[in-house]
């Protein structure tokens, strides 16, 4: 009877301890959903936490990629950083495009900050593949990002445009280049498809190393960070994008495709002596720069819109801007997605024409905003917009820097693919406009770059010498295109190069160079497959074409 009751006894306390046990269980549970999945979040976001930076908690991120499958960034282990793991960049020329990643001390402008989310792997989780990983500690693993860029035609660019050294270097000494160019070393050079739109390189100088920024903010070591931040030369500046400058003489082609577009005037229209060299007043205000060269090298009127284009005549084109019309040549800049917001993958800055104050242009402003000056405020981004809308006949394609998402097993998640933005002129406007910035680098303004570099890769372009005063040097800019068939307007140029040098001169000298080297390597090394039209001899063409004249 007793071991009955002892039996019974010692079941009730086995019963009593299982479901203390139970209880015990629940409450664990319980605590671990609370604190693992429902406060998760917040207790994350604390500034004070140091846990979620901790390798089995941080998202793997995912890397960079160039247009050919190059890593450009990618996450690598590091026992000593707070994370466990840094980034890596492979060519430190695209810090500006690509900024970096350090967790602690948040993101710069560029791929990293604009797609977090996605290289972190957050946009295409699950809910219970989210809540696994919380649960176990398991890291997320990020997507990849491929780049339209080729890092082989960002490296050749990267070097050719930041080797210029106008004091030392013998060609600057050699007429015409002496004297026409200083030292400088802040500016922009970005090289695209025009047809597509794609970014094929992009350099903003000076630039910084993006892997010692990483190593150093990753021990909480400020000293590489602040002594950027402070450079007066601003490396942190992403100049492509970010900077706007007054493009000089380059934004005659804007008024010529407008002028050409409406009827305005003809490449062979007539231009007399008055009309040509002045004087022209607006608004009680004299226009000056007809650069013709009365006497050195123009002789005899009329010259045409072609000749007046080719040598960059300022009066010329005023009067052009004026005759098309406020609102006409104000529309033609809207086409170009000029003070409007730039459908851009990457953060950038509205390019204008207009006062800061909404107020109407002057005619003088018009006058002077025709030829690149006046209030004319642009990236070199925009540039690339009217260089590639001439290159591609009329039809502007949305830039464009990012090709591919994938996952981790490279399973695409989005494709970007070409897009139209617009129509801004016809394909005869544009094969003409074409036609004129071939007699520029043949007979014109930029005709001597040909002579020294001996150059076969047709280029054509526009040369810009865009005045700031305050008694500092100019701004130097080049738009330019190649190959150029001056008899087949059906074949567009396949590429284009603009590069801009701040207070660096005149544009053919300062930038012309190396975009002429730019070219060749590009072409020589096979990084672009074209077939190159046959030789222009300018001692033919130029007379021929009326854009070389002699005394007689």
């Amino acid at each position: 009877m007793s071991s009955g009751r002892e039996g019974r006894h010692i079941n009730a306390n086995i019963r009593r301890l299982v479901h203390f046990f139970l209880l015990l269980f629940m409450v664990l549970s319980g605590g671990l959903v609370y604190w693992q999945v429902i406060i998760a979040p917040a207790v994350t976001a604390n500034v004070h936490n140091r846990r979620h930076c901790m390798l089995q908690n941080a998202p793997l991120r995912g890397r960079i990629l160039d247009r050919n499958g190059v890593v450009l960034a990618e996450s690598v282990p590091d026992k000593s950083a707070l994370c466990g793991y840094v980034r890596r960049y492979s060519e430190p020329s695209l810090a500006g495009l690509i900024g970096y990643y350090v967790p602690e001390y948040g993101l710069i402008d560029g791929i990293e900050k604009q797609y977090s989310s996605i290289l972190n792997g957050e946009d295409n989780h699950l809910p219970l593949e989210e809540l696994i990983n919380q649960t176990l500690h398991r890291h997320f693993i990020g997507n990849d990002i491929y780049l339209t860029i080729d890092v082989r035609i960002q490296r050749s660019i990267n070097r050719l445009f930041t080797d210029y050294h106008p004091k030392t270097d013998a060609l600057y000494q050699r007429p015409p280049f002496k004297n026409m160019v200083y030292a400088s070393n802040r500016g922009a050079a970005i090289v695209s498809n025009p047809r597509t739109g794609e970014i094929l390189a992009i350099v903003s100088a000076p630039g910084y190393d993006p892997n010692r920024m990483v190593q150093t903010l990753s021990h909480s070591d400020l000293s590489y960070f602040d002594k950027i931040n402070q450079n007066p030369d601003q490396p942190l500046l992403m100049r492509p994008l970010k900077a706007r400058y007054a493009p000089g003489s380059i934004f005659k082609t804007v008024t010529l495709m407008a002028a050409l577009d409406t009827g305005a005037t003809t490449l062979d229209h007539p231009w007399s002596q008055r009309e040509a060299i002045g004087p022209i007043v607006y608004d009680g205000r004299r226009i000056m720069g007809d650069n013709l060269g009365y006497g050195l090298y123009t002789f005899h009127f009329p010259i045409t819109t072609a000749y007046a284009y080719a040598n960059s005549d300022n009066i010329v084109f005023a009067q052009l801007g004026v005759s098309t019309g406020r609102e006409t040549w104000l529309d033609y800049t809207r086409r170009l997605s000029i003070d409007q917001a730039l459908n851009f993958d990457v953060p950038t800055v509205r390019s204008s024409v207009q006062n800061a104050d909404k107020s109407p242009l002057t005619v003088l402003q018009l006058a002077s905003n025709a030829f690149g000056q006046g209030v004319d405020n642009v990236t070199p981004l925009q540039m690339v917009l009217v260089d590639n809308t001439v290159a591609n006949n009329g039809i502007l394609m949305r830039p464009m820097v990012l090709a591919k998402i994938v996952d981790k097993d490279e399973n695409p998640l989005q494709i970007f693919s070409p897009q139209i933005l617009n129509t801004v002129v016809s394909k005869e406007t544009a094969y003409q406009v074409r036609q004129a910035m071939n007699g520029v680098t043949t007979c014109g303004s930029g005709w001597r770059l040909n002579t020294v570099f001996s150059s076969p890769d047709a280029i054509i372009g526009k040369t810009g010498t865009a005045e700031i005063g305050g008694g500092k040097e100019a701004h130097s800019w080049m738009i330019t295109q190649a190959p150029f068939w001056s008899t087949d307007p059906d074949q567009v140029p396949a590429l284009s190069i603009v590069a801009m040098r701040e207070n660096a001169g005149e544009g053919v000298y300062a930038v012309g160079p190396a975009i002429w080297k730019m070219y060749r390597e590009i072409f020589r090394q096979g990084y672009i497959k074209v077939t190159l039209p046959p030789g222009n001899n300018p001692y033919m063409y130029c007379p021929a074409q009326g854009l070389w004249q002699t005394h007689s």
